[in-house]
């Protein structure tokens, strides 16, 4: 049976200025924050990946007279990328729509159901790519006590020299790469530990920026304490339940932590941990983020589709430029 019901649209002397929606605020996700998106005109295609290693090699040498200089090149390899296209609908029925209360707009009410379908499926795509073991070059391990090898003691306990875990991963990743991480994303358990550690408070509470203040450890604050250009909080929550069991939900990103470096914009030559193609030459009524919506009638079920679609990838670039910090509390 099609879900909501006839009857469910419909009560007596329904408010028309109030109802109850569980619709998460579309900051909760940080799929499209985390790294730069890039548009693209083909659904799969390649892009060029260059050496580190030839380019932090010091081959300058003295030259002595009529001779030649010292030369040398770097190595150019090639990955690829390939657009995945996925959609969801919700079916308007002319008797539901026509049979509504004035606090209903059932088909406001569909591009926001279907919107948000669209947005928690990428979420938990960005989840699975990216904040998960074993994807990037540099990752170590929580534990609840006597840390040893790639392991630290959890940020949930006080004792956990938090302050030294963070700036010992960047300053590792770094001295490797020559490049620190700018960005750094967590969930909001993870940012609890964060910001009522006693380590990171007695940071900040002498703070006296008006921005940044003292009482609120914010992820401004902590961001400017490591050196980051910002903090990303991920509290999209999903139910993996089916409909009709008992709900099942939790935030969609696990209780880790994710260092990497990421400008702001794509550009050639710029080293970025992960970026996301977006497929805008599939979808031309849609935008840079490769993600349409459209309303098309379905007569012969006497109703209104609202469809959404979208086509993307999410991929690692460069695994090097990422830090993983697993089971941080």
């Amino acid at each position: 049976m099609a879900n909501p019901t006839q009857n469910a649209v419909h009560v007596d002397s329904a408010l028309t200025n109030f109802s109850v929606a569980y619709r998460q605020s579309a900051d909760a996700f940080v799929a499209d924050k985390l790294f730069p998106n890039i548009p693209v005109r083909f659904k799969s295609d390649e892009y060029y990946v260059y050496n580190r290693a030839d380019f932090n090699r010091d081959e300058v040498a003295l030259r002595a007279p009529a001779t030649e200089s010292a030369g040398g090149g770097y190595k150019l390899s090639t990955q690829t990328y390939t657009a995945a296209v996925k959609a969801f609908h919700k079916d308007v029925a002319d008797q539901d729509r026509d049979n509504a209360d004035p606090a209903i707009d059932l088909e406001r009410d569909a591009v926001e159901f279907v919107m948000r379908k669209m947005m928690l499926n990428k979420e938990r795509d960005f989840a699975e790519k990216f904040f998960t073991s074993g994807k990037w070059g540099f990752e170590k391990t929580g534990v609840a006590a006597g840390p040893t090898g790639n392991q630290f003691l959890k940020w949930s306990d006080d004792n956990s020299p938090i302050i030294d875990i963070i700036e010992e991963a960047i300053i590792e990743m770094e001295s490797i790469t020559g490049y620190a991480p700018n960005k750094m994303m967590v969930n909001r358990r993870a940012m609890t530990a964060l910001k009522n550690h006693p380590e990171i408070v007695d940071r900040v509470k002498y703070a006296t920026s008006t921005s940044d203040n003292p009482a609120r450890v914010t992820p401004r604050t902590i961001a400017a304490l490591f050196g980051l250009d910002e903090i990303l909080m991920s509290t999209a929550v999903i139910n993996s339940a089916p409909q009709g069991a008992t709900e099942a939900s939790d935030y969609v990103t696990g209780d880790n932590a994710l260092l990497v470096h990421a400008p702001a914009a794509p550009s050639l030559m710029s080293p970025m941990a992960g970026a996301t193609f977006s497929w805008t030459g599939y979808l031309n009524n849609g935008n840079a983020m490769g993600i349409a919506t459209s309303r098309f009638r379905m007569d012969h079920l006497r109703a209104e589709r609202i469809e959404a679609e979208m086509a993307y990838t999410q991929e690692i670039v460069a695994p090097d430029l990422g830090y993983f910090l697993g089971s941080v509390v």
